[in-house]
């Protein structure tokens, strides 16, 4: 396989995870404003990040009412893009 085939399907992969990245801090935001969740873009932000927060939120219980797994997930969705940054530049690199 072409080195440079490999970097952009890497770049690609880490473009999406940055998009998903920037839709969740939305999302969040979202959960501030009234009635922001319940129209139709509301609707489809919630299908697709309300199955990734299920876990947080089992683990990390509320504080009042300050959900504060949503901020933990973002975090990690931080780290994980960083760290899947990482990996892909260690295999292009010992490819290279």
């Amino acid at each position: 396989m072409d080195l440079s085939l490999l970097a952009n399907i890497f770049q690609f992969i880490l473009f999406l995870v940055q998009i998903y990245y920037y839709g969740m801090i939305v999302y969040f935001f979202m959960s501030w404003l009234p009635g922001a969740r319940e129209n139709k873009f509301g609707q489809f932000l919630t299908k697709i990040y309300e199955p990734f927060l299920e876990p947080f939120r089992k683990i990390i219980p509320p504080i009042g009412m300050i959900d504060i797994s949503s901020i933990v997930a973002i975090v990690v969705l931080f780290l994980f893009r960083m760290g899947l940054a990482n990996i892909f530049n260690f295999i292009i690199n010992s490819l290279a």
